[in-house]
């Protein structure tokens, strides 16, 4: 619940951070570059920091933690720092260095342009610009996410939740104040992502410090422990970050459609994201070190048991969230987005975002899934099998973005990244169960059942509702009223039926049923 309400505070001014985003430059080739080029180096920040070296750090820390004390986590920390961060350091420069480079490999359709001096060739000059200023939040923001997993293991769970809410404020702040300064108002934006890491990191180290975990950074690539986590980390850079890698070939394909449609897709996962962020994230932030504090005890049953929690938890929320975003999505993206250069286009973007919402949420549940099921493989330290499983479903995800972008464009490649992670969710899930690691409860599966039905129930409530009124030609205050009311109306359903159904607190909150 900590996590979670942090979280909160983070995913809402991330929409804020959105909404000006939108507001200063539309779904335009502006915005389409700016979040091209932020989405490389957090691509790479997932692969290095929270999606694989924190699923290989984490549970080697635990172990160290449980079995040997706290001076031998504090040099292991310190050999961690500096290994990472002069990889980290070596991997920014050919990145700033080799800007063209990057902009012309996933971004190609705007290279052609470039090469051939199409109408598009303008986008792949500003891109290569805008990593100049954006790939050096990947060094900062790896060593959060180092930091942040290290106060995790220490129960300082509020901390790291919280960090993400200052890199949301400075690239608002810097969207206010430095928009004016650049000829291209994306450069204010580029400029508040890399302000955004340093402060990220400051925020963090004197909590660090606190548990005396601040010791001078040694470089020990050779390092027993360190190694073990590199062995851990290689293979899990493709388990734990496909849906990123999804996501990124979802971002080459899109520069090779319309223009709009990466934009479009950034919307639209963003809208994904905040439940995923809030509960997803959340749950599997404090999961982990759980997992692997009974992995080392060899207790079996409570392993067994938190996993089964940590599903029914997710499917308590996620099929509300998935439901509720396909029925009032078109509302939600209108009071966020729907205003200045979003509004100011002969597109409809608004209904466009709202197209991909709802190929996006029908792999909702299935997100959130992975980020409970593939702890159970790391905490034990396996990595090889997410691997496996990562790259199955990475080959599903082309197939179907070669089967579907053709018809349906952008939302194909939607839609395909929901389908793929469906096949992740379930491969997981199978292999865990073939290991006796985990098996689904029969009062889960039941529970879900009901979670299933409360849900429908919920949103054709809201729909209902939503269809009474011509909304869309409302001033944005009385939007906000109706939108407020709705969310309202939709957690009192949901909730009353569960209530009928016999769920009750007891039933979310306790780990054995």
């Amino acid at each position: 619940m900590i996590v979670s309400a942090m979280t909160m505070i983070s995913r809402v001014m991330g929409l804020v951070r959105d909404a000006v985003v939108a507001n200063l430059l539309g779904a335009g080739l502006a915005a389409d570059v700016f979040l091209f080029a932020n989405r490389i180096p957090n691509f790479l920040r997932r692969l290095f920091a929270e999606g694989a070296f924190a699923q290989a750090f984490v549970p080697v820390l635990s172990e160290i933690k449980e079995k040997h004390g706290d001076d031998d986590v504090r040099v292991f920390v310190a050999q961690a720092a500096g290994t990472l961060g002069t990889i980290l350091l070596l991997v920014t420069f050919v990145g700033v260095v080799g800007s063209p480079i990057i902009a012309a490999l996933f971004g190609t359709g705007w290279f052609i342009d470039w090469w051939q001096g199409g109408e598009d060739a303008e986008k792949f000059v500003l891109a290569s610009g805008l990593l100049k200023l954006t790939f050096p939040y990947l060094f900062f923001v790896s060593l959060v996410a180092l930091s942040g997993a290290v106060l995790n293991v220490y129960n300082r769970f509020a901390v790291a939740a919280f960090t993400p809410v200052l890199l949301n404020v400075s690239i608002i702040s810097c969207a206010i104040l430095l928009h004016d300064s650049f000829s291209v108002s994306a450069y204010a934006l580029a400029v508040g992502v890399f302000v955004g890491g340093i402060v990220q990191l400051a925020f963090q180290l004197p909590f660090l410090y606190r548990l005396k975990m601040l010791r001078r950074p040694q470089f020990a690539w050779r390092s027993p422990q360190v190694t073990k986590v590199r062995k851990l980390m290689l293979p899990a850079m493709f388990g734990v970050s496909v849906s990123q890698i999804n996501l990124l070939l979802d971002t080459v394909i899109a520069s090779l459609l319309v223009t709009g449609s990466i934009s479009w897709l950034y919307y639209s996962d963003r809208l994904i994201e905040f439940p995923l962020g809030l509960f997803g994230i959340g749950i599997a932030t404090v999961i982990l070190p759980a997992l692997s504090k009974l992995h080392s005890g060899d207790k079996l049953e409570d392993f067994q048991n938190t996993l089964d929690w940590g599903v029914r938890f997710v499917l308590f929320l996620g099929f509300p969230a998935m439901m509720g975003l396909i029925a009032i999505s078109p509302l939600i993206i209108s009071v966020l987005f729907d205003h200045g250069a979003f509004s100011d286009s002969q597109v409809n973007h608004a209904q466009a975002v709202s197209y991909g919402v709802a190929a996006y949420s029908v792999g909702l549940v299935s997100f959130m899934l992975i980020k409970v099921l593939a702890p159970g493989f790391y905490a034990r330290q396996d990595t090889k099998t997410p691997v496996r499983i990562g790259i199955m479903t990475m080959v599903l995800n082309m197939v179907f973005n070669i089967a579907l972008a053709p018809f349906i464009g952008y939302i194909g490649l939607a839609l395909a990244t929901s389908l793929s992670a469906s096949c992740n969710a379930y491969l997981l899930y199978r292999q865990l169960n073939k290991e006796s690691v985990y098996r689904i409860s029969s009062f889960t599966l039941m529970f879900a059942g009901k979670s299933i039905l409360a849900a429908l129930i919920m949103s054709v409530s809201v729909y209902y509702v939503i269809s009474l009124y011509s909304w869309q030609t409302w001033p944005l205050v009385e939007q906000i009223i109706l939108l407020s009311g709705l969310l309202v109306q939709a957690m009192a359903v949901y909730f009353s039926v569960m209530f009928a159904l016999g769920v009750r607190l007891s039933t979310i909150k306790e780990l054995r049923q």
